[in-house]
């Protein structure tokens, strides 16, 4: 494999979803991104021996756009059926857990309530768990909010039911919320892959054996530990 099959510039155009907090820190004083997707991003690009440009997004749903046009070589998006059937996923590197906030009060015990007439479910249009939900429920009603932050402001605003969203962040916003529960348990868990534009047969193949080799040899759990980050799953 050479290093133009992933990178046919002759740089390493890397995407990322700045509102995904956990994978994706921001970036540092010297402007360069900092989180467990940056670090992979880098050691990648070390191992083709190619420079790096980020490519930065404020949503899953205009990155994965990016990634299936070929305007980035590689993104860091979770691994959906629905997303699997226009770009190339390499197998998951670590698994956020996805479920439930319901407001004060609320009459909704488990996961096994959520699925009823008049409920209404405010979600992060296009994430992950966006996608899963739309195939998953068959009574609730999805309402799609344009972000995360805008997710929880409709929950609270609109009085909605629920709140679905990655289990790490719906703890912060339980904090913020008095009286709010997060229920038990997880609806799914997304997978974090690396995308490929389909079609670069011998880059899925490489960033398959990469995503494979970083899990194996400790780097992914050595990233997570140096990021803080907390309440993903290893896979």
């Amino acid at each position: 494999m050479r290093a133009s099959d992933i990178a046919p510039s002759g740089k390493l155009r890397v995407g990322l979803n700045y509102q995904n907090f956990l994978l994706v820190a921001g970036d540092g004083p010297d402007g360069e991104p900092r989180g467990v997707a940056p670090d992979l991003a880098r050691e990648l690009a070390r191992r083709l021996e190619v420079p790096i440009q980020y490519v930065r997004f404020d949503t899953a749903g205009k990155l994965f756009d990016a990634v299936k046009a070929g305007q980035c070589d590689v993104g860091f998006l979770g691994n959906e059926p629905q997303r699997a059937s226009e770009v190339a996923f390499t197998g998951p590197y670590l698994e956020i857990p996805v479920t439930f906030l319901v407001p004060e009060g609320s009459p909704i015990r488990a996961i096994a309530d959520v699925d009823r007439n008049g409920l209404r479910i405010v979600v992060s249009e296009r994430s992950a768990y966006d996608l899963y939900l739309s195939r998953y429920l068959k009574q609730a009603e999805i309402v799609r909010a344009p972000g995360i932050a805008a997710s929880f402001d409709w929950f609270v605003e609109r009085k909605l039911e629920l709140l679905a969203g990655l289990k790490p962040k719906l703890m912060e916003e339980n904090a913020r919320l008095p009286g709010s529960r997060i229920l038990e348990g997880q609806i799914t868990g997304v997978q974090q892959s690396i995308a490929a534009p389909s079609g670069r047969d011998a880059a899925a193949r490489y960033l398959r054996e990469f995503v494979d080799d970083v899990k194996r040899s400790g780097f992914v759990s050595a990233a997570i530990a140096k990021n803080g980050v907390k309440g993903v799953n290893l896979t």
